[in-house]
Protein backbone atom coordinates (compact mmCIF):
# COMPACT_ATOMS: atom_id res chain seq x y z
CA UNK A 1 0.00 0.00 0.00
CA UNK A 2 1.26 3.51 -1.03
CA UNK A 3 1.91 5.58 2.20
CA UNK A 4 -0.03 8.77 2.40
CA UNK A 5 1.87 12.10 1.56
CA UNK A 6 3.54 13.70 4.27
CA UNK A 7 1.63 16.79 5.24
CA UNK A 8 2.81 20.14 5.10
CA UNK A 9 1.58 23.01 7.88
CA UNK A 10 2.22 26.80 6.66
CA UNK A 11 0.57 29.39 8.93
CA UNK A 12 1.48 33.21 8.08
CA UNK A 13 0.82 35.70 10.76
CA UNK A 14 0.42 39.56 9.29
CA UNK A 15 -0.66 42.51 11.40
CA UNK A 16 -4.63 42.24 10.01
CA UNK A 17 -4.97 38.23 10.38
CA UNK A 18 -3.54 34.68 10.86
CA UNK A 19 -4.07 32.84 7.03
CA UNK A 20 -3.31 29.02 7.16
CA UNK A 21 -3.32 25.78 4.57
CA UNK A 22 -2.30 22.50 4.31
CA UNK A 23 0.15 20.64 1.55
CA UNK A 24 0.43 17.10 1.18
CA UNK A 25 -0.04 15.72 -2.29
CA UNK A 26 -1.63 19.22 -3.66
CA UNK A 27 -2.48 22.36 -2.02
CA UNK A 28 -5.92 22.55 0.31
CA UNK A 29 -7.47 25.34 0.94
CA UNK A 30 -6.69 28.80 2.42
CA UNK A 31 -8.12 29.07 5.81
CA UNK A 32 -7.83 33.26 7.97
CA UNK A 33 -8.74 33.34 11.52
CA UNK A 34 -9.88 37.19 11.71
CA UNK A 35 -9.55 39.19 14.57
CA UNK A 36 -5.23 37.66 15.30
CA UNK A 37 -3.84 40.65 15.09
CA UNK A 38 -0.26 41.87 16.20
CA UNK A 39 -0.40 44.97 18.20
CA UNK A 40 2.24 47.36 19.24
CA UNK A 41 1.66 46.04 22.96
CA UNK A 42 2.89 42.70 21.82
CA UNK A 43 2.45 39.35 20.63
CA UNK A 44 0.28 37.18 21.83
CA UNK A 45 1.60 33.83 20.29
CA UNK A 46 -0.09 31.61 22.71
CA UNK A 47 -3.53 32.89 21.36
CA UNK A 48 -2.10 32.66 18.00
CA UNK A 49 -1.08 29.24 17.75
CA UNK A 50 -4.75 28.29 19.38
CA UNK A 51 -6.21 29.92 16.45
CA UNK A 52 -4.30 28.23 14.25
CA UNK A 53 -4.89 24.94 15.72
CA UNK A 54 -8.90 25.66 15.61
CA UNK A 55 -8.41 26.21 11.86
CA UNK A 56 -6.39 23.11 11.79
CA UNK A 57 -8.62 20.92 13.28
CA UNK A 58 -11.49 22.31 10.93
CA UNK A 59 -10.04 21.58 8.13
CA UNK A 60 -9.55 18.25 9.05
CA UNK A 61 -13.10 17.35 10.15
CA UNK A 62 -13.93 18.92 7.22
CA UNK A 63 -11.85 16.65 5.00
CA UNK A 64 -9.78 19.05 3.43
CA UNK A 65 -6.38 17.64 5.56
CA UNK A 66 -7.40 14.48 7.12
CA UNK A 67 -3.82 13.88 7.64
CA UNK A 68 -3.30 17.46 9.14
CA UNK A 69 -3.60 16.83 12.57
CA UNK A 70 -0.64 15.48 13.19
CA UNK A 71 1.51 17.59 10.46
CA UNK A 72 5.69 16.48 9.51
CA UNK A 73 6.50 19.81 9.10
CA UNK A 74 4.95 22.95 10.32
CA UNK A 75 6.25 26.64 9.19
CA UNK A 76 5.31 29.46 10.95
CA UNK A 77 5.93 33.04 9.28
CA UNK A 78 5.58 36.13 11.42
CA UNK A 79 5.14 39.34 11.18
CA UNK A 80 7.67 41.06 14.23
CA UNK A 81 9.54 38.17 14.54
CA UNK A 82 12.85 40.70 14.72
CA UNK A 83 11.54 42.49 17.53
CA UNK A 84 11.11 39.89 20.00
CA UNK A 85 13.60 39.48 22.55
CA UNK A 86 12.93 35.62 22.83
CA UNK A 87 12.49 34.52 19.74
CA UNK A 88 13.08 31.07 21.05
CA UNK A 89 10.07 31.18 22.87
CA UNK A 90 7.71 31.47 19.90
CA UNK A 91 9.42 28.08 18.02
CA UNK A 92 8.53 26.50 21.53
CA UNK A 93 5.40 27.52 21.57
CA UNK A 94 5.19 26.17 18.03
CA UNK A 95 6.46 22.86 18.55
CA UNK A 96 4.04 22.56 21.88
CA UNK A 97 1.27 23.63 20.37
CA UNK A 98 1.32 21.48 17.12
CA UNK A 99 3.28 18.66 17.83
CA UNK A 100 5.13 18.41 14.43
CA UNK A 101 7.62 16.42 13.35
CA UNK A 102 10.03 19.19 12.51
CA UNK A 103 8.78 22.81 13.44
CA UNK A 104 10.05 26.01 11.24
CA UNK A 105 9.71 29.90 12.68
CA UNK A 106 10.86 32.14 9.93
CA UNK A 107 10.16 35.77 9.70
CA UNK A 108 8.06 37.09 6.91
CA UNK A 109 10.42 39.28 5.45
CA UNK A 110 11.87 35.72 4.48
CA UNK A 111 8.75 34.36 3.73
CA UNK A 112 7.84 36.65 1.57
CA UNK A 113 11.14 36.34 -0.81
CA UNK A 114 10.63 32.71 -0.93
CA UNK A 115 7.25 33.12 -1.81
CA UNK A 116 7.80 35.54 -4.54
CA UNK A 117 10.75 34.18 -6.40
CA UNK A 118 9.49 30.47 -5.86
CA UNK A 119 13.35 28.94 -4.27
CA UNK A 120 15.87 29.15 -2.16
CA UNK A 121 18.00 31.35 -3.89
CA UNK A 122 19.87 34.98 -3.56
CA UNK A 123 17.01 37.38 -3.95
CA UNK A 124 15.66 40.70 -2.77
CA UNK A 125 12.16 41.54 -2.27
CA UNK A 126 10.19 44.76 -0.79
CA UNK A 127 6.49 44.42 -0.02
CA UNK A 128 4.05 47.16 0.03
CA UNK A 129 1.51 46.73 2.03
CA UNK A 130 -0.39 48.79 4.95
CA UNK A 131 3.99 48.12 5.96
CA UNK A 132 6.70 48.09 4.00
CA UNK A 133 9.50 46.15 4.06
CA UNK A 134 12.91 45.50 1.80
CA UNK A 135 14.88 41.81 2.55
CA UNK A 136 17.55 40.54 0.61
CA UNK A 137 19.79 37.18 0.90
CA UNK A 138 22.27 34.76 -0.43
CA UNK A 139 20.65 32.16 2.38
CA UNK A 140 23.78 32.09 3.95
CA UNK A 141 26.41 34.95 5.05
CA UNK A 142 24.21 37.75 3.68
CA UNK A 143 20.62 38.88 5.24
CA UNK A 144 19.75 42.05 5.07
CA UNK A 145 16.59 44.12 6.10
CA UNK A 146 16.01 47.30 5.35
CA UNK A 147 13.02 49.65 6.72
CA UNK A 148 9.95 47.99 8.13
CA UNK A 149 9.97 50.33 11.32
CA UNK A 150 6.68 51.48 11.47
CA UNK A 151 4.11 53.84 10.11
CA UNK A 152 5.93 56.58 12.59
CA UNK A 153 9.52 55.84 12.32
CA UNK A 154 9.47 54.05 8.40
CA UNK A 155 7.71 52.22 6.04
CA UNK A 156 8.83 54.36 3.16
CA UNK A 157 6.52 53.66 0.11
CA UNK A 158 3.78 52.05 2.14
CA UNK A 159 0.17 52.11 1.65
CA UNK A 160 0.53 54.11 5.72
CA UNK A 161 3.23 56.17 4.45
CA UNK A 162 1.12 57.06 1.00
CA UNK A 163 -2.13 58.06 3.16
CA UNK A 164 -0.35 60.14 5.50
CA UNK A 165 1.58 61.86 2.89
CA UNK A 166 -2.16 62.41 1.21
CA UNK A 167 -3.57 63.80 4.31
CA UNK A 168 -0.58 66.22 4.35
CA UNK A 169 -1.18 67.55 0.96
CA UNK A 170 -5.35 67.76 2.03
CA UNK A 171 -4.45 69.45 5.24
CA UNK A 172 -2.67 72.23 3.53
CA UNK A 173 -4.81 72.98 1.17
CA UNK A 174 -7.22 73.22 3.81
CA UNK A 175 -5.41 75.86 5.41
CA UNK A 176 -4.93 77.59 1.79
CA UNK A 177 -1.67 76.91 1.45
CA UNK A 178 -0.07 76.95 -2.63
CA UNK A 179 0.88 73.26 -2.47
CA UNK A 180 -2.03 71.68 -1.29
CA UNK A 181 -4.39 69.34 -3.30
CA UNK A 182 -8.27 70.39 -2.79
CA UNK A 183 -8.63 66.39 -4.69
CA UNK A 184 -7.60 64.76 -1.94
CA UNK A 185 -8.96 67.61 0.73
CA UNK A 186 -12.37 66.43 -0.81
CA UNK A 187 -11.97 62.62 -0.92
CA UNK A 188 -10.01 62.33 2.27
CA UNK A 189 -13.01 64.58 4.21
CA UNK A 190 -15.73 61.56 2.06
CA UNK A 191 -13.87 58.90 3.57
CA UNK A 192 -12.92 59.92 7.32
CA UNK A 193 -15.04 62.52 7.92
CA UNK A 194 -13.72 66.51 9.19
CA UNK A 195 -10.25 67.19 8.92
CA UNK A 196 -10.54 68.46 12.42
CA UNK A 197 -11.08 64.74 13.22
CA UNK A 198 -8.44 63.13 11.71
CA UNK A 199 -5.13 63.66 14.22
CA UNK A 200 -7.01 61.35 16.66
CA UNK A 201 -7.81 58.58 13.70
CA UNK A 202 -4.44 58.22 13.05
CA UNK A 203 -2.34 59.06 15.67
CA UNK A 204 -4.48 57.20 18.69
CA UNK A 205 -6.70 54.80 17.42
CA UNK A 206 -5.68 51.16 17.78
CA UNK A 207 -5.76 50.36 14.08
CA UNK A 208 -3.73 54.03 12.85
CA UNK A 209 -2.02 52.43 9.95
CA UNK A 210 -4.95 50.59 8.76
CA UNK A 211 -6.77 54.24 8.59
CA UNK A 212 -3.93 55.67 6.95
CA UNK A 213 -3.88 52.69 4.30
CA UNK A 214 -7.39 53.74 3.59
CA UNK A 215 -6.66 56.79 2.48
CA UNK A 216 -3.92 55.38 -0.20
CA UNK A 217 -6.10 54.24 -2.27
CA UNK A 218 -7.74 57.87 -2.70
CA UNK A 219 -4.05 59.10 -3.78
CA UNK A 220 -3.62 56.51 -6.31
CA UNK A 221 -6.60 57.46 -8.09
CA UNK A 222 -5.96 61.01 -8.37
CA UNK A 223 -2.71 60.10 -9.71
CA UNK A 224 -4.36 60.77 -13.16
CA UNK A 225 -5.59 64.42 -12.52
CA UNK A 226 -3.93 65.92 -9.43
CA UNK A 227 -0.40 66.78 -9.73
CA UNK A 228 0.21 66.81 -6.04
CA UNK A 229 -1.29 62.71 -6.11
CA UNK A 230 1.12 61.73 -8.97
CA UNK A 231 4.22 63.59 -7.36
CA UNK A 232 3.13 61.60 -4.04
CA UNK A 233 2.71 58.02 -6.07
CA UNK A 234 6.04 58.39 -7.69
CA UNK A 235 7.64 58.94 -4.49
CA UNK A 236 6.24 56.37 -3.06
CA UNK A 237 7.53 54.07 -5.97
CA UNK A 238 10.74 55.88 -5.73
CA UNK A 239 11.51 54.77 -1.92
CA UNK A 240 9.94 51.19 -1.90
CA UNK A 241 13.25 50.83 -5.12
CA UNK A 242 15.71 52.49 -3.28
CA UNK A 243 14.82 50.09 -0.32
CA UNK A 244 15.01 47.14 -2.58
CA UNK A 245 18.32 47.94 -4.19
CA UNK A 246 20.04 48.30 -0.64
CA UNK A 247 18.72 45.73 0.33
CA UNK A 248 20.26 43.55 -2.67
CA UNK A 249 23.53 45.42 -2.06
CA UNK A 250 26.39 42.67 -2.62
CA UNK A 251 24.62 39.79 -3.42
CA UNK A 252 25.99 38.01 -6.44
CA UNK A 253 23.04 37.76 -9.83
CA UNK A 254 19.93 38.19 -7.14
CA UNK A 255 16.37 38.07 -8.45
CA UNK A 256 14.81 41.91 -7.27
CA UNK A 257 11.29 41.34 -7.04
CA UNK A 258 8.16 43.00 -5.18
CA UNK A 259 4.47 42.44 -3.51
CA UNK A 260 1.86 44.07 -1.73
CA UNK A 261 -0.96 45.74 -2.79
CA UNK A 262 0.31 48.98 -3.48
CA UNK A 263 1.91 47.60 -6.58
CA UNK A 264 -1.75 47.25 -8.32
CA UNK A 265 -1.48 51.41 -8.83
CA UNK A 266 0.62 51.93 -12.27
CA UNK A 267 2.14 55.27 -11.49
CA UNK A 268 4.08 53.43 -8.20
CA UNK A 269 5.02 50.69 -10.13
CA UNK A 270 6.08 52.23 -12.88
CA UNK A 271 7.92 54.73 -10.31
CA UNK A 272 9.40 51.72 -8.81
CA UNK A 273 10.87 50.16 -12.00
CA UNK A 274 12.42 53.28 -13.63
CA UNK A 275 14.32 53.55 -10.48
CA UNK A 276 15.48 50.07 -10.57
CA UNK A 277 16.47 50.94 -14.15
CA UNK A 278 18.53 53.55 -13.15
CA UNK A 279 20.44 51.04 -11.76
CA UNK A 280 20.58 48.41 -15.02
CA UNK A 281 18.19 46.15 -13.16
CA UNK A 282 14.87 45.04 -13.66
CA UNK A 283 11.89 43.13 -11.33
CA UNK A 284 10.76 40.02 -12.32
CA UNK A 285 7.44 39.14 -11.36
CA UNK A 286 6.16 37.80 -8.04
CA UNK A 287 5.04 34.47 -7.94
CA UNK A 288 3.24 34.50 -4.17
CA UNK A 289 3.35 35.95 -0.77
CA UNK A 290 4.66 34.79 2.76
CA UNK A 291 1.87 32.07 3.04
CA UNK A 292 3.27 30.14 -0.50
CA UNK A 293 6.88 30.81 1.08
CA UNK A 294 5.88 29.36 4.20
CA UNK A 295 4.73 26.13 1.87
CA UNK A 296 7.59 26.23 -0.09
CA UNK A 297 10.06 26.03 3.09
CA UNK A 298 7.84 23.50 4.33
CA UNK A 299 7.96 21.30 1.24
CA UNK A 300 11.60 21.79 0.44
CA UNK A 301 12.40 20.90 4.43
CA UNK A 302 10.03 17.78 3.82
CA UNK A 303 11.73 16.45 0.97
CA UNK A 304 15.18 16.97 1.54
CA UNK A 305 15.43 17.02 5.28
CA UNK A 306 17.58 20.90 5.64
CA UNK A 307 16.75 23.99 5.16
CA UNK A 308 19.20 27.31 5.98
CA UNK A 309 19.56 28.38 9.77
CA UNK A 310 19.94 31.71 10.52
CA UNK A 311 18.97 33.15 14.84
CA UNK A 312 17.15 35.90 14.30
CA UNK A 313 15.60 35.40 10.58
CA UNK A 314 15.20 31.26 9.96
CA UNK A 315 14.26 29.13 13.31
CA UNK A 316 14.33 25.32 12.80
CA UNK A 317 13.71 22.38 15.23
Amino acid sequence: MTAAPRTVVAVDVGGSGLRLTTYAAGPGPVLTAPGARVRGSGIDVPTLVADARSLLAAASDGGAAPEAAAPDVLVWSMRGLLFLADRSAVLAAVVTGFGARRSVVVSDAVANLVGATAGIAPGAVVAAGTGAVAFGTDFDGQWRRVDGWGHVLGDAGSAAALGMAGLRAALRAHDGLADGSPTLLRAATDLLGPPESWPRQVMTAPDAPERLASVAPLVTAAAGTDPTALALCRQAGTDLATSLLRAAEGLDGPVLTATGGLLASPTVAEALDARLALDGRHRSPATGGALEGAVHLGRHLRDTGTLPRHPAYLLVD
